[in-house]
């Protein structure tokens, strides 16, 4: 089915490693079906309420730029936190945006982001439903904490999962060098489920027996527990090396990280803006009642801008749902997202199928209690054969006077 009108992109909520690879996949699936112009939101919906859009034949002209796009890491169109109202209780941004489509005779919107960018194209869709309008809202999948529902898993998370397992088995390594007893503790993203800090577990292979403990935050974090198994690894060996998520609480529900830090910003969906503080407060924690050396690490946005250490399998994948989330609004589709299932781990093979919007927004998928271990302090098999095939192959940078060359709207 051949376009006859315009088609319009965002990007919302933190960036990945692959976000500009969706990117890549709506715009050239658009244009391959016809397309006269692909437009996109400069920082997410919020910008277009500002009436900032850009052109995006204007900047991708040619197969180059596409593949640098590719390779660059954040959100090249730029992002936001904006949570539309409920249409029934304030309607002008929705009467605004949808005299803005019909300007620029849009018939299809696509917003790559998370649970919180599936809120949005559900009002969106829901107000569209209600006006009879033909524009078609598609959802494209996108988080690094791999927490969307109805989907095997979300672009983003495969990159930030190799970053992790990559970096953790170099700090293993480091953490061997002297020969005292010591405990490193290395903080890794994930709010409310542990996805990204089980890929820890990725670190271990023939040469390396990976991260001792893994702390998720499917578990309430047990203080005398975790003491009493550290002191059993330490008395085995020199070195103890710790992941543990970012938004792990104790038994009364009070995030680790605000016992040392009391950040208590909010987006505007109501989450903590910063989480930071939980390696901090494991480390000294241990210094204090066991006596040892210890060491934070946080790893921080790294995990989810380190586009050099990008899956392969996640760029192609990140590309494969872009476009089909423009195939499926071509045939008719909206208030749908595009997700990714799974058909067989060996070999690994998957496909993309739409689910609605309506079941995936501000919803968050956890870890399964069966891939944890009963004590809370590691995750099983079975979470290594979901995750190792997410982190296979690489796509290597554009290697330009010694540093990868990315794009961006400022310098294109």
């Amino acid at each position: 089915m051949a376009w006859t009108t315009n088609v319009l992109v965002g990007q919302s909520g933190g960036p990945t490693a692959v976000i500009n690879s969706s990117l890549a996949g709506v715009y050239e699936s658009a244009k391959s079906l016809g397309a006269p112009h692909v437009y996109g939101m400069q920082y997410g919906i919020e910008g277009l309420l500002q009436g900032k859009m850009v052109d995006l034949d204007e900047y991708f002209s040619d197969k180059m730029q596409i593949e640098l796009l590719k390779r660059t890491p954040s959100s090249f169109l730029g992002s936001c936190r904006f949570k539309l109202p409920e249409a029934g209780v304030d309607d002008r941004p929705y009467r605004q945006l949808f005299a803005l489509f019909e300007e620029h005779a849009i018939g299809a919107v696509f917003y790559i982001g998370g649970n919180d960018s599936m809120d949005t194209i559900a009002k969106l869709s829901g107000y569209g439903a209600a006006i009879n309008s033909p524009i078609r809202f598609i959802g494209v999948p996108k988080t690094i904490d791999n927490d969307l529902d109805l989907t095997d898993h979300t672009p983003g998370y495969g990159s930030a999962a190799k970053y992790v397992a990559t970096i953790l088995k170099e700090v293993i390594c480091d953490a061997s060098v002297y020969n005292i007893r010591s405990v490193t503790v290395a903080e890794i993203m994930g709010r409310h489920t542990g996805w990204l800090a089980g890929a820890a577990s990725l670190a271990k292979g023939s040469d390396s027996d990976g991260p001792d403990i893994i702390l998720l935050p499917e578990r309430r974090f047990d203080e005398a527990a975790f003491l009493n198994r550290v002191s059993e690894l330490t008395a085995t060996r020199h070195n103890v090396t710790i992941a543990v998520s970012e938004g792990v609480k104790n038994q009364d529900g009070v995030f680790l990280c605000d016992l040392v830090s009391t950040a208590g910003q909010l987006d505007a969906f109501g989450h903590k803006a910063i989480l930071s503080g939980t390696s901090r407060y494991l480390a000294d924690l241990i210094r204090v009642r066991l006596g040892c050396k210890t060491r934070a690490i946080e790893f921080s946005t790294l995990q989810r801008c380190a586009s050099h250490l990008a899956s392969r399998t996640d760029v192609t994948e990140a590309y494969q749902v872009g476009g089909a989330a423009v195939e499926a609004a071509a045939e008719g589709k909206t208030g749908r997202m595009c997700a990714i299932r799974r058909l067989s781990d060996q070999p690994y093979q998957v496909t993309t199928e739409m689910v609605d919007v309506q079941q995936v927004a501000n919803l968050e998928k956890r870890v399964p209690e069966e891939w944890i271990t009963p004590d809370g302090m590691q995750v099983t098999e079975e979470f290594e054969r979901y995750a190792r095939p997410l982190i296979q192959a690489e796509l290597t940078p554009i290697y330009i006077n010694g540093v990868p060359r990315h794009i961006h709207l400022d310098n294109v």
